[in-house]
């Protein structure tokens, strides 16, 4: 009696040992592939990608950052070839293209050449902090999640740099999306998340939006399949170098893509 009972803290040990070694090399298998569209965004990429770097170096995991240019008439491409050569081409991947063709594209064009099992997606102009990058992993494992989206409107996330324009628009657009369309989510139109990259590839097909529309579209498509999103707070920072790209243009295009997603789903 006394020898089953001795044998049992070490079988106990023994199995928990086994899955620690199994969780490790269950970790050491992911790699992560971050997909940045670049436009005009020759002074922010050097410094995106040093942040990128540093953040998954320290972190001890296995990544591949895949620049999708769109024919940048200040020389972002060359900057990309620059950083390519210091970083090495099995970390820094050039995949660009003629001209502006969308972010969704672009997403899909960066996807058929990513080796990863994850896919993050981010700004490149210094919005999205890689510091988070760690928080946004430790949140998909802890549930498995297929999807993990940044919030500024949840826990101690937020916005700085802008002026009040542009919060009145940001909070208008997630106000009206959360009244019309319900989508359990608190940060429909910010672009840095996580993505299983089975998930990201039947999400984009799935799409039919662009601009600014699509980074909602793809929430409340994940929401109709029924995919597992986990949230985490995000501290969002208006660009140092460069001029924003949201216009006119792209608040009429949102609020057409916003009542045609009301209309159709």
């Amino acid at each position: 009696m006394a020898s089953r009972k001795s044998s049992e803290p070490s079988r106990d040990r023994e199995d928990r040992e086994d899955r620690e070694d199994r969780e490790d090399r269950e970790d050491r298998e992911d790699r992560y592939s971050v997909l940045l569209p670049t436009y005009n965004e020759r002074e922010n990429l050097p410094l995106i990608v040093w942040l990128l770097v540093k953040c998954f170096t320290q972190s001890g995991y296995d990544y591949e950052i895949i620049v999708i240019d769109d024919g940048s008439p200040d020389g972002t491409l060359e900057v990309a070839e620059q950083l390519q050569k210091i970083y090495g081409e099995d970390r820094i991947l050039l995949r660009p293209r003629a001209k502006k063709l969308g972010l969704g594209t672009a997403y899909i064009h960066g996807l058929k050449h990513a080796t990863g099992n994850f896919i993050f997606i981010m700004d490149a102009d210094l919005s999205h902090h890689p510091k988070f990058i760690p928080e946004f992993i430790e949140k998909q494992k802890e549930g498995n999640c297929d999807l993990v989206s940044g919030t500024r409107y949840r826990g101690n996330g937020g916005v700085y740099g802008w002026d009040l324009r542009r919060k009145l628009i940001s909070r208008g657009a997630n106000f009206l999306t959360q009244v019309l369309l319900r989508p359990d989510a608190s940060d429909l139109t910010g672009s840095f998340r996580l993505y299983k990259k089975n998930v990201l590839e039947n999400l984009v097909a799935r799409c039919v939006s662009k601009g600014y529309v699509f980074q909602m579209e793809m929430i409340v498509r994940a929401r109709q399949l029924n995919y597992t999103v986990g949230e985490v707070p995000i501290s969002f920072v208006d660009r140092v170098y460069g001029e924003s790209k949201l216009g006119g243009n792209e608040i009429v295009s949102f609020a057409k893509g916003l009542l045609t997603l009301f209309a159709t789903t």
